[in-house]
């Protein structure tokens, strides 16, 4: 089943002669369970594309298609529920939220749309993730590999249609970043959980079962 569909997506900064392409006719689709990393240089469009996919920028021309749901057909509102029920996201900057503890930053996502927490869903995560001994913990207690594991419990809580990861490890340093990929790869395994990741790092996106390359706003390779 594909839950990512994307129809030549183009994105342009400016007009006329400085007119920037940051996407140039881009067609993507990603099956349900599948761990794919998108990987580009820094300025090949790869962090825009994700944007793009994540309902969080507007293309100028085409389609990204979610989960059976056109992201452009959406009104702001309703795009942002969409988000937070469909689309669980990743960045390198862990983004969690200071003074809520681990358990709290986790469930928070659901909690904000007013669902029932499955609890025997979440710990199982927190279980795979190894957090069991950190819940009442706040952010700034835990070391950079921790808050990462939290903010990919976070995403996976609210069983969304695709995660998307921006630089995962970025801030990693090498051993806890092959941790945490590995954690996303089991994850993505053990929910059937389809994950998308942006990553510069060619040995990291080894790591998925699929690679797509993107330069100059364009994909080269589809892996």
């Amino acid at each position: 089943m594909c839950i990512l569909q994307v129809q030549n997506l183009k994105k342009i900064y400016g007009a006329g002669e400085t007119a920037v392409h940051a996407l140039d006719g881009v067609d993507l689709s990603v099956e349900q369970g599948e761990f794919v990393a998108i990987v580009g240089t820094s300025g090949s469009g790869k962090s825009t594309l994700l944007h793009m996919l994540g309902g969080l920028d507007c293309p100028t021309e085409g389609t990204v298609t979610v989960d059976g749901r056109e992201l452009g057909s959406l009104k702001d509102e309703e795009r942002t529920i969409f988000r937070r029920r469909k689309i669980g996201f990743v960045f390198q900057n862990y983004n969690l939220v200071p003074i809520l503890n681990v358990l709290e930053n986790i469930v928070l996502p659901i909690r904000l749309d007013g669902k029932p927490v499955d609890e025997a869903y979440v710990h199982e995560i927190i279980a795979v993730l190894g957090l069991q001994k950190k819940l009442q913990s706040l952010p700034n207690n835990l070391s950079g590999g921790q808050q990462q594991r939290v903010a990919i419990a976070r995403a996976l809580a609210a069983k969304p249609a695709i995660i998307l990861a921006d630089e995962p490890t970025g801030n990693l340093d090498s051993q806890t970043s092959q941790d945490v990929l590995s954690l996303l790869k089991v994850s993505s395994q053990r929910f059937a959980q389809t994950i998308v990741m942006i990553t510069h790092n060619e040995e990291i996106a080894q790591l998925a079962d699929r690679i797509i390359r993107i330069e100059d706003g364009h994909i080269v390779t589809r892996g």
